[in-house]
């Protein structure tokens, strides 16, 4: 009987520790994308630029960005700060569907996987940790489709440079998802969704293992302590390898959720699928196609998991969460 006493309330705990973990993680990506919007705006822009056009035979009014750091200034001279937080607001409401599900189940997943194949080796629970990422990343990114299909419209839109990608005019973004709905209906809503939980399930995969075992290392291998400096080390080592992996994916995504569509049949001006769009960016742009924006997409991807993991450390800091 004492036993059954004790055993018993941990199922609400359980529940509302993964309850808690994704409000943690919903808030800290808010935190940190609001930091951030502005280089993905720029990363986004990049990825665009010479869309299925041969490298090299672009000309110099085609390609207004040359580079990051150029793009920020070429944004912020030409639609300034507005313009640099395109796509700000429906991106909160995208962080908390992708990253309130990937941060909150991440940890009850990793666990329920360890328990249920009962893995002790350091090499099963590294896989472990990989599936996890992976399931919850590709569980947000179903989520919040609707939403990052606003927010890359919303973003690779210019009043200035039109030859930028397909220009999508919209107004506010619930007006805008209403409209695709009434047009396209959920197929319209969850265009490119494909390549998007791959390119999630790819990053979380990296993300969310690497992270937590690379902490692990920091503190038990070289004795560092648990505090923001070594948060802020490893999310930084974290983010390049995210960006490496999952950049290829970003393209695609970008350009299936951002191209122009038939009115008539309701298809894709550019790209049947991601395959479709795989092969025709590989025949004209090449292997170099699948990095474009690589730069830019650290210079998002590291502050911003950067920023994330340390708001969510601190985050885990004022006790909401207990430690296992």
């Amino acid at each position: 009987m004492p036993n059954s006493t004790q055993s018993s309330p941990s199922i609400p705990n359980k529940r509302k520790d993964t309850a808690v973990g994704f409000v943690i993680g919903a808030l800290a990506a808010c935190g940190a994308v609001t930091f951030t919007n502005p280089i993905e705006v720029v990363k986004t822009r990049l990825q665009l630029q010479g869309e299925l056009v041969r490298t090299g035979s672009l000309s110099a009014s085609a390609r207004p960005y040359h580079n990051s750091f150029q793009a920020l200034k070429v944004v912020f001279q030409n639609e300034g700060v507005r313009g640099l937080q395109r796509g700000l607001g429906v991106a909160y409401v995208y962080q908390v569907c992708l990253n309130g599900s990937r941060l909150g189940l991440y940890e009850p997943v990793h666990t329920g996987v360890i328990k249920s194949l009962n893995l002790t080796s350091s090499h099963s629970l590294l896989a472990a940790g990989v599936f996890a990422g992976g399931l919850s990343g590709m569980i947000g990114a179903m989520l919040g489709s609707p939403l990052y299909l606003i927010k890359t419209r919303r973003q690779s839109y210019s009043p200035v440079f039109k030859q930028i990608g397909y220009q999508h005019k919209m107004g506010s973004s619930w007006s805008a998802l209403a409209q695709i709905y009434g047009a396209e209906g959920v197929k319209g809503l969850y265009r490119g969704a494909s390549a998007a939980m791959a390119r999630a399930g790819v990053g979380s995969a990296v993300q969310m293992p690497s992270y937590m075992f690379g902490k692990e290392i920091m503190m038990s291998k070289f004795g560092l302590p648990d505090t923001i400096s070594t948060h802020f080390g490893t999310s930084m080592v974290t983010g390049f390898l995210v960006a490496l992996a999952m950049n290829p994916f970003d393209v695609l995504s970008t350009r299936l959720y951002n191209q122009g569509v038939d009115p008539v049949t309701g298809r894709g001006l550019l790209y049947k699928n991601p395959i479709d769009c795989f092969a025709k960016l590989i025949r004209t742009e090449g292997v170099r196609g699948l990095y474009k924006g690589f730069f830019a997409h650290f210079l998002r991807i590291g502050p911003h998991t950067t920023l994330m993991f340390v708001f969510m450390e601190q985050l885990k800091g004022i006790g909401l969460v207990r430690d296992e």
